[in-house]
């Protein structure tokens, strides 16, 4: 494969850098809800965003910058604000009014005592989260629209509360009760694995004005645990409009070698499924690095790359498995250089020839940058990623990963590079095109000005 000479990338609309999240008693009030009222007031019509934004996974910021980016251009008047779990990052990331998902009214209190757990509970607990909804309806009386952008939110796999299906169900509530329009745009589910979670999906899903869906296995999904969804869209993820957002410049080359960019993951059994043995991660990393061993006789050089910020320890783990396999380890071939928001990873993996990728994001951005891509599929939506774009055979499952299939699947990318480039081209061209007509069918049915 040719080596690539494009190494930076050129951004249309510039977000700050992003931020560190704080703690909620720390953010200053122009970034809560005092922020977004003035803002909201001075603007012809206003629409808040809500998800698990701005603690550093950035497949989701990928995904609330692509509908931003969307809404400032169709709406350039338009108020904005996002109802987030990491409002002072995303403030910053994204230049927008923030208020948090659920605010910490009193410092976490856990007694061991049963009894002073119920009590704690009746004179706090409840207090607090009925506070939290009359907060809710507060900051949504002034928006005409509460928009649920994309990510994998409908999951209950790290709990009801947080970014679980109970603050979903809040907020999309609290905007009915608002009179707000509710929508879910190009959403992923599931796991859901509790029936209380499952019934607070459904609950929220069935007061949304529109609803689509970012592959047909999450509508599925949810038309298995009893969602209403037959009349219901499937649209690409957002994330797929920011080939149109971004645009690479030449650089000088890195050297003759071509490079393999390969992201890392902290394994998520319960996101995953997996109920097997806990062996599935360290036998995923062994079998990267017989990979990595093989690219590197082939002549490539590594580099390595995340997808969110609670990766960086695989990093650390997998270059010391490198440093113990291989006799003759060369920094200079594996680099790693820090990911710390959208620009950096676009940027980083606009420098690779191939990726191999297991955050789903990893390997769609590189898809949108027109790479290569062979998936480590931990969850059904790489799969489904894989097989709606046409590549299925440059899919394995994480849990039978193997390094033999690995070698094989990137001989078949060198073999048919030319090709698999001016299809990745074509599906890619397909799904703006399909995001384009959601933009659309939202803003002149569903949200006319």
């Amino acid at each position: 494969m040719p080596t690539n000479r494009s190494n930076d990338l050129e951004w249309r609309d510039e977000p700050g850098p992003m931020a560190i999240a704080l703690q909620v008693e720390d953010l200053p009030k122009e970034v809560l809800g005092e922020g977004i009222r003035p803002e909201v007031e001075e603007r012809k019509t206003a629409f808040s965003f809500f998800g698990h934004f701005g603690l550093g996974n950035f497949g989701n910021e990928s995904t609330l910058q692509a509908i931003l980016c969307e809404v400032r251009r169709r709406r350039p008047d338009a108020g904005l604000s996002c109802i987030c779990t990491g409002p002072a990052a995303t403030a910053t990331t994204h230049n927008i009014a923030t208020l948090p998902a659920s605010r910490v009214v009193v410092r976490a209190w856990k007694p061991r005592n049963r009894v002073m757990r119920v009590l704690r509970s009746a004179f706090i607990g409840i207090p607090s989260e009925l506070y939290r909804w009359i907060e809710g309806l507060r900051i949504l009386n002034r928006a005409d629209a509460l928009i649920i952008p994309g990510t994998g939110l409908i999951t209950d796999a790290y709990g009801l509360g947080g970014w679980g299906p109970y603050t979903l169900f809040k907020w999309s509530l609290s905007a009915k009760m608002r009179g707000c329009k509710l929508l879910f745009v190009s959403v992923g589910a599931g796991p859901i694995y509790s029936r209380t979670g499952r019934w607070l999906a459904k609950s929220a899903l069935a007061l949304a004005d529109f609803r689509s869906y970012r592959d047909n296995e999450t509508k599925e999904y949810l038309s298995s645990i009893g969602a209403a969804v037959a009349g219901d869209k499937v649209y690409p993820d957002l994330a797929f409009s920011l080939a149109g957002q971004v645009r690479p410049r030449s650089a000088a080359p890195r050297g003759r070698r071509p490079v393999v960019g390969l992201g890392l993951m902290l394994y998520h059994r319960d996101l995953s499924g997996d109920s097997g043995p806990q062996s599935t991660y360290a036998s995923y990393l062994e079998q990267l690095a017989v990979f990595v061993k093989w690219l590197l006789a082939k002549d490539y050089n590594i580099r390595l790359l995340i997808g969110e910020l609670s990766d960086d320890p695989v990093v650390a783990e997998f270059k010391a498995i490198l440093k113990d396999r291989l006799p003759a380890y060369d920094d200079d071939r594996i680099i790693h250089e820090p990911i710390r928001s959208v620009e950096d990873l676009l940027t980083q993996l606009n420098e690779t020839d191939a990726v191999v990728a297991t955050r789903f994001h990893n390997a769609l951005l590189a898809l949108v940058l027109n790479k290569p891509v062979i998936s480590i599929s931990f969850h059904q939506k790489c799969t489904s990623l894989m097989q709606d774009m046409g590549l299925q055979a440059y899919c394995q499952d994480i849990k039978q990963l193997s390094a033999e299939k690995l070698i094989e699947q990137f001989c078949q990318i060198e073999k048919n590079s030319i090709r698999l480039r001016n299809m990745i081209k074509e599906q890619v061209a397909a799904r703006q095109m399909a995001l384009d007509e959601q933009y659309g069918q939202i803003f002149k049915q569903i949200l006319p000005s």
